[in-house]
């Protein structure tokens, strides 16, 4: 059936039925889903682990640590994975390792266990279904609509991330961390039964154009060599300025968010007298406004400057943040509230100018170029991680990384408008197969 798919000839219309892209953003959606929810599970671990085990928080952080590191570097070996070996089987693959790592993190018993399992393995196959992917699958699947997908696939993110927390976060309390680790790792094997027959790497292999194709586009070639090509797209893009100011603000949009809010504010809330359960349920409230600032975002980038839109975001975050530890307290109330709507709004509000930026400036190689921002992402998110829990064994609080990462992302505001929309310098050349993508011109300034 794949290899009839895989020769089809493109005289297959959409017709009445909606267009095969959407079924493929539909199945992609939800391995971002089930990956996602590993990636707030941080959180919930690190009180269980400490009270059975009498790991230090920093110890924990480690292994939380190298999980977002590996997140963030796994993006764009990814996305030259699937350029070499085809989405669908890097999507297997990484189903495949959270669920794995996931399941087999329930019955470690030493900080090194815990490192190779939840650090390497989960970090590995969750990076491999990060915004990278999510990014691959719309620069090949559609022509129109690009910015509204995209906020549409993470905000899959974020409801994985988010909006299965609360139970995940009761399964913790009542039945113990191991079952509430079990199901988000069955939930991966679940969607693995979906992807085989509704994935597939390209339009041609169906037989259609892009949505909003006006052409039939051609499968390119297999492209050998990923990691060499995603070392080699590094490598042009670094010697330029924006990706610089890219992986720059994304660092401190990792730091601002998977860094400090995902892995320390269930034990922030926490330590002021707040039941973790009523946390975890504020996290999931966020998680709701993000999936809502997030498609706003997709949609406001197709039609407003995306450096204007990261200068707004990052600079109302920061304030947000900064008056944080002014808020906690044992119970819920509205300045709380307040806080919970902003900053989910703008909490991955960034993924779509930055995504749409990375295309503008590197055209064909955007997906990966984003994924090396991504990569910084989750660098950033990781150092913050760490350092969070050795601030909180050091002083007892969390209250001055608040401060800290606040004054950062006024820092990122900044940068985003130091930023310079490309000029006529732009390639249109673009190697065929690509469904008439810019070509990269890696702009120095």
């Amino acid at each position: 059936m794949d290899d009839m798919e895989e020769n089809a000839t493109p005289v297959r219309t959409a017709g009445r039925t909606p267009h095969r892209a959407w079924w493929v953003a539909a199945v992609s959606g939800l391995a971002i889903v089930a990956a996602g929810a590993f990636t707030t599970m941080s959180g919930l671990l690190i009180g269980p682990l400490h009270a059975e085990f009498g790991w230090s928080r920093s110890t924990i952080g480690i292994a939380v640590s190298v999980n977002m590191a590996l997140y963030g570097l796994t993006a764009p070996f990814a996305a030259a994975l699937m350029d070499r070996f085809g989405i669908r089987r890097v999507v297997l693959a990484a189903l495949t390792a959270v669920a794995a790592g996931g399941g087999l993190t329930t019955v470690v018993t030493q900080t090194w266990q815990l490192v190779l399992l939840w650090g390497v393995l989960v970090g590995l196959g969750t990076g491999s279904l990060a915004m990278a992917f999510a990014a691959t699958v719309v620069g090949r699947w559609f022509v129109r609509r690009r910015g509204l997908v995209l906020g549409i696939l993470t905000a899959a993110g974020v409801v994985g991330q988010f909006v299965f927390l609360p139970v995940l976060s009761w399964i913790a309390d009542h039945h113990g961390w191991r079952p509430a680790l079990l199901a988000p790792a069955l939930a991966a094997l679940a969607v693995m039964v979906l992807v085989r027959p509704l994935l597939r790497d390209h339009p041609a292999d169906a037989g259609v154009r892009p949505y909003g194709g006006t052409v039939f586009v051609e499968k390119p070639a297999a492209v050998p060599g990923a990691a060499r090509r995603a070392l080699r797209v590094l490598a042009r893009a670094a010697r330029t300025g924006p990706f610089w100011l890219l992986a720059g603000t994304f660092a401190i949009c990792g730091a601002s968010t998977n860094g400090i809010m995902w892995t320390h504010f269930t034990p922030a809330a926490h330590d002021h007298g707040m039941p973790v359960t009523v946390a975890a349920s504020l996290l999931a409230l966020i998680g709701i406004f993000n999936v809502a600032g997030t498609v706003g975002s997709g949609w406001l980038t197709d039609r407003a400057d995306p450096r204007r839109l990261l200068a707004s975001y990052y600079a109302v975050r920061g304030l947000s943040l900064i008056f944080l530890p002014l808020l906690l307290a044992p119970a819920v109330h509205t300045p709380l509230v307040l806080f919970v709507v902003v900053f989910g709004l703008l909490d991955v509000a960034t993924v779509p100018p930055t995504v749409a930026l990375a295309r503008e400036y590197y055209g064909e190689d955007g997906a990966i170029v984003f994924g090396w921002a991504n990569a910084a992402h989750q660098l950033g998110a990781g150092l913050v991680a760490f350092l969070g829990g050795v601030a909180r064994d050091a002083s007892g609080s969390y209250d001055v990384v608040w401060t800290a990462v606040g004054a950062l992302c006024a820092a990122a505001a900044l940068l985003a408008l130091v930023l310079r929309r490309p000029g006529p310098r732009t390639v249109t050349g673009a190697r065929p197969g690509t469904g008439g993508a810019t070509a990269p011109c890696f702009p120095r300034a």
